[in-house]
């Protein structure tokens, strides 16, 4: 018996049975390389259909030169994709997964420096991805588009993929069509309800027509319910049931957010969970004939198994569960959820490195985007085990402890403190981040299955380590805050003055509760991400009157490629939270701060009773100097090799385990 009945129960779609509800939807895993498909690719869908989920939706395809976003996408109209995704419809297939491929244009929300293509929109309203305008369609050019997707759809079916899903959503090509606010035409493709639907049900007629009858054909719609331009949900439900009527499409995939509002397209922790189900609620009663898929900020098998229970979805997709953990839907069936890795809702080596144009990986799983290299998540057992020790319980010596384990070595693991999780456990004692201290539990459970020793309240000395016998050293002793409080945008200053004194903290001293700071705090930010921006909202939302200080234009400067930024913005400025950007910390006075604007040179005294100083940290790596010094085999991982974010000390981690 397993504990999600409905979540693993099969259905059928058009003539193929899903051994389960599970999907990994569309998403742009920007991984092609000279338009094509490649092993990165068919290696990171195998995973995922290996790990049990019933449908793989592959990320889109542009159906036009017009349509083209991303540096990774694939060649928009040409037969030379065919054999390459071959290899990875075999790849899903293979593994019992059902192979979709979403088709999309994304009409004026165009990228010119990508396609160098005039965006091509129903009545040449302006871009909400770029600041360039757009060109009104002629009639023979929305022939011509049509004709793009028909193709697309075809080199798919040849291609092996079993359908295709047509992207209507986030205010893309089709959707621009069906909204009255950007299709604004007089002819047979605007105005009434039956015209401004006549674009998508031509593209899926014609569809249908090329591909077959026993050819899949799916629907992308999204929830903007904050937008008031966008199509509400009664709306949507109309053109919805329009398309069902006629049984054009044989499954709806319910997103949230757009081009509109695009913090709430990959929605990270900030925002409540199950965000597509508030639409695919509503359009589960009009269809007769398409199932219906909720998607957004489903994260777990418990998130599916409660949303199809409760009747608003046939299916779910899950995209960065799966990303996070190839395996959830094999791990749910076998009655394993507590096994299953969290994705903590970060978007920081997904979104944040496809924002970037490079191809997406994940915080807590560096396999994502290597399976090709690194195997994904199961592990080949080394020739010859050997007896490991690991100097410290952070995220790089938790998985580099994991992985050794995994893979047959013998491994202790000795943390300093008196609890796993190092900084990292830190983190997720800011608002709302506490999917990282599940993680950190995850890790626990992971290392006590694979009887890893762990020793706790153990700092290791150099002298110590011959206790241990050990034949490998891997030293994870991660790093500490900058004693002298050294500001980058200030770099004539070697310490901050006035620092001695006192009162002047780092972030790990507020959340480890080392600080009891007074009323007023001054945030000094260098880095524009969550160690000192999480803190300020800390300590914002305990009632403290909180100036948060940073030499970027904005706040969260470095989560924008997440799109967490302007949500945890709004957060601050309704906690009160004042911001002063591009500016510094010319001196600590001990009763407040000279502040200086690197704009104008003026200065500024802001009264405060602490000062809390985010900068880089320095690495702590003595243990490591010494043991190499000795001639003891050892190797440097994590924040003790330099101070970087969590997701490269658990590629540390992965990558020192393998190589043993």
């Amino acid at each position: 018996m397993t504990a999600f009945p409905r979540l693993m129960s099969p259905v059928n779609l058009r003539g193929h049975v899903l051994r389960n509800r599970i999907v990994f939807g569309a998403h742009t895993a920007n991984m092609a390389e000279n338009g094509l498909p490649t092993e990165r690719h068919a290696a990171y869908y195998r995973e995922r259909a290996i790990g049990g989920a019933a449908m793989v939706v592959v990320e889109p395809i542009p159906v036009h030169a017009a349509a083209v976003l991303t540096r990774g996408n694939f060649r928009h109209s040409s037969d030379a994709v065919i054999p390459h995704f071959r290899r990875v419809t075999e790849a899903i297939k293979g593994h019992g997964a059902v192979a979709i491929q979403q088709l999309y244009h994304v009409g004026q929300h165009g990228d010119s420096d990508l396609s160098f293509h005039p965006h091509w929109s129903p009545s040449g309203m302006p871009s909400y991805h770029d600041s360039d305008g757009s060109h009104a369609m002629t009639e023979g050019e929305i022939e011509e588009t049509i004709e793009g997707f028909v193709q697309a759809a075809r080199r798919c079916r040849e291609a092996g993929f079993d359908g295709v899903e047509v992207w209507a959503a986030y205010h893309g090509l089709v959707d621009q069509f069906w909204t009255p606010w950007s299709n604004r035409r007089d002819d047979k493709w605007g105005g009434s309800l039956e015209n401004r639907t006549r674009f998508s049900r031509e593209i899926i007629h014609r569809i249908r027509k090329a591909c077959g009858e026993d050819f899949v054909i799916g629907l992308a719609v999204n929830d903007e319910p904050d937008v008031e331009v966008a199509l509400g949900r009664e709306a949507l439900a109309e053109i919805v049931e329009r398309h069902d009527r006629d049984a054009l499409v044989d499954y709806v995939t319910c997103g949230s957010g757009s081009y509109f509002d695009f913090y709430k397209l990959m929605p990270t922790f900030l925002y409540p969970e199950k965000l597509g189900t508030g639409l695919s609620a509503v359009l589960k009663g009009v269809v007769k004939h398409a199932l219906v898929t909720a998607e957004s900020h489903i994260r777990t098998p418990q998130n599916g198994e409660d949303v199809i229970r409760a009747g608003e979805a046939d299916l779910v997709s899950i995209v960065r569960g799966q990303i996070a953990d190839p395996h959830l839907a094999r791990k749910a069936a076998e009655g394993r959820p507590e096994d299953v890795r969290g994705c903590l809702s970060c978007n920081q080596m997904c979104w944040g490195r496809r924002s970037r144009d490079y191809w997406i990986s994940c915080v807590v799983n560096p396999s994502v985007g290597r399976e090709w290299e690194w195997g994904g998540d199961r592990f080949t057992r080394a020739p010859h085990p050997r007896r490991v020790l690991v100097a410290g319980g952070g995220v790089a010596g938790l998985e580099a402890a994991r992985v050794a384990a995994e893979r047959g070595h013998r491994v202790v693991l000795a943390e300093a403190a008196d609890r796993l999780g190092g900084q990292f456990r830190l983190a997720g004692l800011q608002p709302r981040r506490a999917q990282i201290i599940d993680l950190i539990e995850w890790y626990e459970r992971q290392l006590a299955r694979l009887q890893v020793e762990v020793r706790l309240n153990t700092y290791l000395e150099p002298d110590d380590v011959g206790g241990f016998s050990p034949n490998l050293v891997l030293v994870a002793t991660g790093s500490q805050p900058d004693g002298a409080a050294f500001q980058k945008a200030l770099p004539h200053l070697p310490h901050l003055p006035g620092i001695e004194r006192g009162r002047v903290w780092s972030a790990e001293d507020v959340m480890g509760k080392v600080a009891r700071p007074g009323p007023r705090v001054i945030v000094l930010d260098e880095g524009g991400n969550w160690r000192g921006a999480g803190t300020a909202w800390h300590l914002a939302e305990a009632g403290h009157q909180v100036t948060l200080v940073t030499p970027d234009a904005l706040v969260g400067k470095e989560l924008q490629r997440t799109a967490a930024d302007f949500p945890l913005r709004q957060r601050l400025a309704q906690l009160g939270v004042e911001f002063m950007c591009e500016s510094g910390i010319l001196e600590w006075t001990g009763r407040g701060a000279r502040v200086v604007s690197f704009l104008t040179g003026a200065e500024r005294a802001i009264e405060a009773d602490d000062l809390v100083m985010a900068v880089p940290n320095r690495a702590e790596d003595g243990l490591f100097r010494e043991l190499a010094g000795r001639g003891v085999e050892v190797r440097l991982i994590g924040d003790a090799a330099a101070p970087r974010q969590a997701a490269y000390a658990i590629h540390d981690g992965r990558k020192a385990a393998l190589e043993i």
